[in-house]
């Protein structure tokens, strides 16, 4: 209870933040950048030529700022950007010229491809409810690639992690055209309004981004500092519109789905299972601002599939979520609590942590703005029964409100309830609430946050309550970042995702779940070198411990030194000294035999090295050693890659763990090896090709891909699976698959 009291305090602490300057910074901001937008009778043809009248009485937006490798600084004229938006009832209208001679870099043609931003880019975002918490954006290459994204305020700073915010799941209907000039390339975009969600407002939020490869460099419109994601959407200039955007007429978009699969289980050697179903998801505009997502015996199956990694913790690793039905407005709901202790995580729902799927009768979601500074989530969704595992019934409700520009009070409540044969199970259910206020300041670099929940669930009263707080601050070169959470051992996880509450016991094969309390707190600094061949210095140091409850115990601490050079052609080099001291709550085990239950100390130095990206061959190479529990650990890594733009990838990565301890545990290495061919044939048809060899799951599997996206957004997937055992070789299972999904507007 004493900590509920203290954050309470701390809580109306922080309501008396000084805001007030950073809110006259923000609204001083907005008015030095505005663009005023016009709207035209004309037609525009998207085809990357802009000779239409309407660009040439356009306002044009130029005069690009670099942010990074500088910042502050104006971009020269050989690398400069010029904007010109219009629109009409249907569409915004954006053409650019991006100056800067050829060649172009393009990594790959696959639509928001990872690579992506290797290349030469452009991209405009918006924020419609002009609220700093919430965006669009929408960005290609010099070969009309298209890359889109839902933006959060959660984007944060370079050094402090950053990113979050990106949600590069998010995809829509839009259309876009590029052409080359020799000197300069012209991007021409058609956004319709139904992909947007906005409200009556006249001032939006807009950026426009360009990124150059060949000199390593973001720029955007407005100045944005150095530790700040050029995105951000704190450093948006104002987009004026001559009238209030009209509302769409209707906004829905229906996605309809078929899928053939054929499956043989080699190891049981049962018959082949031979299956043919159908179902679809449906995105429906409740208000031009306010979007209602239905899916209906939905495929939640993985068309592509989760790249492995060697897991030598003792908790699962978390994969990010790409379904569509959870992908719009996912920040709503999932963006509660620190990173390793998420109350929502929608992963749990639909998905077994193998990555298989469990079936599901239907969901239905509401997200949106209720008002300029309120918004909302609403979820409801129904499991299946399969064999002996009964059906659950999952609901979800999130609301977010804005106060001093970029804040936000929050708050959620989550309901799961056992549902078999048609009725609910009254004793089988797990609630969770919960409240939280997350002060940010309009630049981006100071947060304090801190909130509190409980979870309930037939017979608990008491260690059910989950508290965390966050505190960051700094500037261009300094930052400091801290998180402190607990959580109690009776807190249910079953919509979330809580890294260090279940225990596994290797002896006994059962799981035990813990209270614990958590720390941790990362300093860093950064010299902004000023020579030609290196563009920063970073030395940081970061901490992580965990401490058990019962016993008041530390079980997991660690304590890391790291440096960190990146050079000016995209290269960089690391460098880590790490101390780590593990306690095992319970007998754990890396080889055939468990280690004790005790505490453990030991020392490790990692080095790692990532090439120039720009190059038609570029590599990564790392490697650590030192102690590991009672033993030894030497490990080394590599990624190679070989690109054929821009038709062809080509890489391998490369893993290898040995462990060694005395002669009762027992010494293993550990292999992951994942060879990966990627042939783009256009900008809609690809051929891909992932093998996996993973000693540490004994699997060998073989995921090939035919992907050719008829329509924008519809696509025909031709998969074929191939698991091995690797110990004793030979034939676990395989899968043939034919899925075929279109995308309709209404």
């Amino acid at each position: 209870m004493y900590k509920f009291n203290i954050l309470i305090i701390l809580f109306f602490c922080l309501l008396a933040a000084p805001i007030g300057l950073t809110a006259q910074q923000g609204a001083a901001f907005r008015n030095d950048y505005q663009y005023k937008i016009k709207r035209t009778t004309a037609v525009v043809k998207v085809d990357g030529t802009i000779d239409e009248s309407v660009w040439q009485d356009a306002q044009k937006a130029t005069n690009f700022f670099y942010i990074t490798p500088v910042a502050e600084k104006q971009v020269e004229e050989r690398d400069q950007t010029e904007v010109m938006m219009t629109y009409d009832d249907r569409n915004i209208y954006i053409a650019a010229i991006c100056h800067g001679a050829e060649p172009y870099l393009v990594p790959s043609l696959k639509r928001d491809g990872n690579s992506f931003w290797g290349g030469e880019v452009f991209m405009v975002s918006f924020d419609p409810g002009n609220e700093r918490t919430t965006g669009f954006g929408f960005a290609t290459n010099s070969a009309g690639v298209q890359y889109d994204n839902q933006l959060s305020g959660d984007l944060g700073t370079r050094s402090g992690g950053g990113s979050n915010g990106f949600n590069t799941a998010w995809n829509n209907k839009w259309q876009c055209e590029t052409k080359k000039y020799g000197s300069y390339f012209v991007v021409e975009m058609a956004i319709p309004f139904k992909s947007l969600r906005y409200g009556d407002s006249k001032v939006w939020g807009v950026q426009f981004n360009r990124g150059v490869s060949s000199t390593n460099s973001f720029h955007a419109w407005t100045p944005v500092p150095l530790q700040i994601f050029g995105p951000d959407l704190g450093y948006n200039a104002s987009l004026v519109w001559d009238e209030v955007p009209r509302k769409t007429k209707s906004n829905i978009a229906v996605i309809p789905y078929t899928i053939a699969s054929t499956f043989k289980d080699i190891e049981e050697g049962t018959p082949a299972d031979n299956n043919f179903d159908a179902g679809l998801d449906a995105k429906i505009a409740l208000t031009s601002s306010l979007n209602l997502d239905v899916t209906i015996n939905p495929d939640f199956s993985q068309v592509d599939v989760d790249r492995q990694v060697t897991n030598l913790t003792t908790v699962n690793i978390r994969f990010p979520e790409q379904r569509i039905f959870f992908v719009e407005n996912s920040d709503i709901f999932s963006d509660f609590g620190i990173p390793p202790m998420r109350p929502f995580f929608s992963r749990k729902m639909g998905l077994r942590d193998d990555g298989s799927s469990i079936p599901i009768g239907y969901g239905a979601r509401i997200t949106g703005n209720l008002t300029k500074d309120t918004r909302i989530g609403l979820m409801n969704l129904q499991t299946k029964s399969a064999d002996t595992e009964p059906g659950n019934n999952y609901s979800a409700l999130a609301v977010n409100h804005r106060i001093f520009g970029r804040s936000v009070v929050k708050g959620f409540f989550h309901n799961r309830i056992g549902h078999t044969d048609g009725e609910y199970d009254a004793d089988d259910y797990t609630r969770n609430m919960g409240l939280e206020f997350d002060y940010k300041s309009k630049d981006g670099y100071d947060r304090f946050a801190v909130g509190y929940s409980l979870s309930t669930s037939e017979g608990v009263t008491d260690k059910n309550g989950y508290y965390h707080a966050i505190a960051q601050f700094g500037n261009d070169n300094f930052r400091f970042y801290t998180n402190v959470s607990g959580i109690g051992k009776n807190y249910s996880d079953d919509m979330g995702f809580i890294q260090q509450l279940n225990q596994y016991d290797a002896v006994e094969d059962v799981v035990h779940q813990i209270g614990y309390d958590h720390l941790f707190s990362t300093m860093s600094y950064t010299i902004y070198a000023k020579n030609e061949k290196i563009n920063t210095h970073t030395f940081s140091i970061f901490n992580v411990g965990d401490w058990a409850r019962e016993g008041n115990t530390n079980f997991n601490y660690s304590l890391t030194a790291s440096y960190r050079v990146a050079f000016a052609n995209t290269s960089r080099i690391s460098t880590q000294l790490r101390r780590t001291y593990r306690k095992l709550l319970y007998p754990f085990t890396f080889t055939e035999n468990p280690l004790a239950a005790r505490g453990y100390t030991w020392r490790s130095m990692e080095v790692n090295y990532q090439s120039d990206v720009r190059k038609v061959f570029n590599y990564s190479v790392g490697g650590s050693i030192g102690g590991f529990y009672s033993g030894k650990r030497k490990s080394v890594n590599a990624e190679f890659n070989y690109r054929r733009q821009p038709w062809g990838n080509f890489g391998v990565a490369f893993e290898a763990n040995e462990l060694t301890f005395d002669e009762n545990i027992g010494n293993t290495t550990l292999l992951l090896i994942g060879p990966k061919l990627e042939f783009s044939f256009n900008r809609d048809l690809f051929w891909t090709t992932f093998l996996q060899y993973n000693t540490q799951r004994d699997n060998f599997n073989i995921n090939s891909r035919i992907q050719w996206r008829f329509q924008p957004l519809s696509d025909i997937f031709l998969v074929y699976t191939d698991n091995y055992a690797i110990e004793q070789w030979g034939p676990k299972n395989r899968a043939l698959v034919l899925k075929i999904n279109y995308w309709l507007n209404i």
